[in-house]
């Protein structure tokens, strides 16, 4: 009885706040800002380049999990080879990039943790500006793959100057709409475009699973959706799941009246980095490949021989797992030190009167609230990298490509939904107040 109560409440109070979602009509709007920019990126991302050849492209993507794994993180904009089939992938590559320079060079780390918001802005500047030649680079690179394998003929000199500046400026203008989804809208612009293009490419890779239908092969499905069903739930608890260090605020006395003394909690939550460490670890290594199959056909002996030996050993599916695991293992951690910064939680804490009871006030905090870090992000950046590696081991034992690409688009997609239901739930909670 006390239990359906609850659930009864529970669902009583998700009620009272969608009712709220659609009665603020400033919320509405940025939900409908969202939809609209949604919308423009999938139509940019259903126009071709000139001179695509459509019959060998589906033939091309039929059978290649790189490029099926670089279509995701476009976005879904290079399996049309549109124009915007680089997607938001150089504007990851150059945060990455400036990020790692935080942790490098001492005045860049400087600009970030105590100018505050505008040194964030300089280093946002400098990532937009690093993005332009990454994009032309790999614009450039990707083009003249898809030439090699027949998917682009005819073409001049003109003409692929031409598609290396539309692809590049293509991406350059869903770095902008993924900034205008942060600034205007809800949620992160850059995750959310690249859940649309998973959620837009679902129809195809259903159909794809129908067609290539053995019925041998029921178990192995069936498998698959007990064991999605599983992790979907467990990506839930981990980003859900936190570790509340309590909090006391020192009395003081003002006058006649007592002020402080109140106790509460600083929440840590198990995986602070949420979907960023699936998609800077997909970033890193899939940018290695793409230069690997440009150079493979070098005229050069040497960069043939070394482009021909990479990619022996990124085509190699234990080895890829192996290194996708590693990847989002390292990218936990380092996207939890860039985002949460004992030392000025610390230096706050004591500045506002507030310390952890048992624990001195200042450096003592600060290795009290890092170890604890320490030891959740071990957690969630294990589940992570076990998540993102199952499916392609999956894949390995099966030899069902679409089971790695579906996993990965579902870690993706589970974890950008309850990134932006909570933006949303946060969003109704100020409004309440």
């Amino acid at each position: 009885m006390e239990s359906w109560l609850k659930t009864l409440m529970s669902k009583t109070n998700f009620n009272q706040k969608l009712k709220l979602v659609f009665q603020d009509k400033n919320l509405t709007k940025r939900i409908l800002f969202v939809l609209a920019i949604l919308a423009v990126f999938r139509l940019g991302a259903n126009i071709p380049i000139p001179g695509v050849d459509q019959n060998a492209l589906a033939s091309f993507f039929s059978d290649n999990q790189f490029f099926g794994l670089l279509n995701i993180f476009s976005g879904g904009g290079l399996s049309n080879v549109s124009i915007m089939m680089l997607g938001v992938g150089p504007f990851i590559t150059a945060s990455i990039i400036m990020q790692l320079l935080t942790m490098v060079f001492p005045a860049i780390k400087e600009l970030y943790h105590e100018e505050g918001e505008a040194g964030r802005r300089k280093i946002a500047q400098y990532s937009r500006l690093l993005t332009v030649p990454l994009a032309l680079m790999q614009g450039f690179s990707l083009l003249i793959i898809l030439e090699r394998q027949g998917i682009l003929s005819g073409l001049g000199v003109y003409d692929r100057l031409l598609n290396v500046i539309i692809v590049a400026a293509g991406s350059i203008f869903l770095m902008w709409l993924g900034e205008m989804i942060d600034q205007y809208g809800i949620g992160n612009g850059v995750s959310l475009m690249i859940f649309a293009g998973i959620v837009a490419s679902v129809p195809t890779t259903l159909a794809q699973l129908f067609i290539t239908f053995d019925v041998s092969q029921i178990p192995i499905y069936v498998g698959f959706i007990f064991i999605a069903i599983a992790v979907v739930a467990g990506i839930v608890l981990v980003t859900e799941a936190e570790r509340p260090i309590p909090i006391t605020y020192a009395k003081q006395m003002r006058g006649n009246k007592v002020y402080g003394g109140v106790s509460t909690y600083l929440p840590i939550r198990v995986n602070n980095a949420g979907v960023m460490p699936i998609i800077f670890a997909l970033s890193i290594l899939l940018f290695p490949q793409m230069i690997a199959n440009f150079l493979v056909q070098s005229s050069n002996t040497v960069l043939q021989s070394i482009s021909s030996v990479m990619l022996v050993f990124l085509n190699n599916q234990w080895f890829y797992a192996g290194m996708y695991f590693v990847l989002v293992f390292v990218f936990t951690y380092f996207y939890s030190a860039i985002t949460f910064d004992p030392v000025t939680i610390s230096t706050n804490l004591q500045k506002g009167g507030a310390f952890v009871p048992g624990i001195r006030p200042g450096q003592a905090t600060a290795e009290h609230i890092s170890r604890i870090l320490t030891r959740l992000t071990f957690i969630g950046a294990m589940f992570l990298g076990l998540v993102a590696m199952l499916p392609l081991v999956m894949q390995a034992v099966t030899g069902i490509a679409a089971l790695a690409i579906g996993g990965t688009s579902l870690l993706i997609m589970v974890s950008v939904a309850l990134d932006f239901t909570k933006k949303i739930e946060a969003q109704v909670t100020m409004r309440e107040y």
